[in-house]
Order: C-alpha cells, then sequence, then structure tokens
C-alpha cells in the first residue's frame, strides 16, 4: 500500500475555516508547518479537540496518522 501522500491526501482535509483558525500558530497548508506540528496535530485530531467545530471521523484520523508513521511524504 502506497503511504498517503501530504498533496494529495493530509492536505486537503483541512477546511479553509480550519487553517483560519490556526493561522497564528501555523499554517494547516504549510507542508513544512504541518510536518513540524503532527505530533501535537494528531494528538488533538485522536483527542477531537480539532477541528474546533467537531472531529474527523475515525478513517480521517487514521490517515493523518499513516502519513505521520510513514515520514510525512510531501
Amino acid at each position: 500500500m502506497t503511504p498517503p501522500s501530504f498533496e494529495t491526501d493530509i492536505k486537503p482535509m483541512f477546511r479553509e475555516r480550519d487553517r483560519q483558525s490556526m493561522q497564528r500558530a501555523f499554517d494547516l497548508w504549510s507542508y513544512d508547518d504541518v510536518s513540524q506540528h503532527a505530533d501535537a496535530i494528531l494528538n488533538r485530531l485522536q483527542a477531537g479537540t480539532m477541528p474546533c467545530d467537531g472531529s474527523w471521523p475515525p478513517a480521517q484520523v487514521d490517515l493523518f496518522q499513516r502519513w505521520a508513521e510513514s515520514g510525512k511524504p510531501r
């Protein structure tokens, strides 16, 4: 199975609203920013506290985790 990539799989899961709400901390549409903060993002996704208007479905959280664990491919 091909690991998920940031541009194809991860970035599209972050909506414009998510990006705007996190802009003061980092850019959710930036590979470098999301890679750097991947552990914290994953913790928040797993806890259901991100995004702020409701948690992601488990399949999306799993996809983000697989991306992070597979070396964060671009």
